[in-house]
């Protein structure tokens, strides 16, 4: 490992830390060249010089884009020159304080809304009408139209729609809490 200087900042650092100029993209090497106009591409500069002209092209490029940053650009801008995250996933921290009832609602409305429970229910409804037309020709326990199979559609409606209720508010928690 070999040691260089940093044409920008004068710095000796090692060839870890350095780039040639020959391999910097050519928008940044024509900023470079107006602050420098002696460098060459056989001289080296500095992760820490060249982030600084990135942020400083970035600047330019969104200035031209929107004629001034706004508090968000300037926010992007200041955490990619601090290698800082911008978000966070708030999601375990939020479901962290759910109840056991609010945890149990979420679970019974994904299930309610999908694929898996309309067939599951459209086939236990065939095989109601099945036995009470076919298998229990004689006696059927429901006979049609089917007043108990209705009975139990209805008691499920009424029960789902507030259980996917709940879950749609503990939703828009999230959606507020992520905002």
């Amino acid at each position: 490992m070999s040691i260089q200087t940093c044409f920008i900042t004068k710095k000796e650092l090692s060839d870890d830390d350095l780039l040639i100029f020959a391999s910097i993209r050519p928008q940044l090497a024509a900023l470079i060249k107006n602050d420098f106009p002696t460098i060459t591409n056989k001289h080296y500069i500095s992760h820490e010089a060249l982030n600084s002209y990135r942020t400083k092209y970035l600047e330019d490029l969104i200035g031209k884009e929107t004629k001034e940053l706004n508090k968000l650009d300037k926010d992007v801008i200041e955490a990619m020159n601090a290698n800082l995250l911008l978000s966070q996933n708030i999601e375990t921290d939020i479901e962290g304080t759910f109840t056991l009832g609010q945890r149990i609602a979420d679970k019974i409305a994904s299930f309610g809304g999908s694929w898996t429970f309309i067939i599951f229910f459209f086939s236990f409804i065939l095989i109601w009408i099945a036995i009470n037309i076919w298998v229990l020709l004689w006696q059927p326990f429901d006979p049609y139209p089917f007043i108990l199979l209705n009975l139990i559609l209805s008691c499920l409606a009424a029960i789902q729609a507030p259980i996917i209720m709940m879950s749609q508010n503990r939703q828009e928690e999230k959606d507020r809490a992520k905002k």
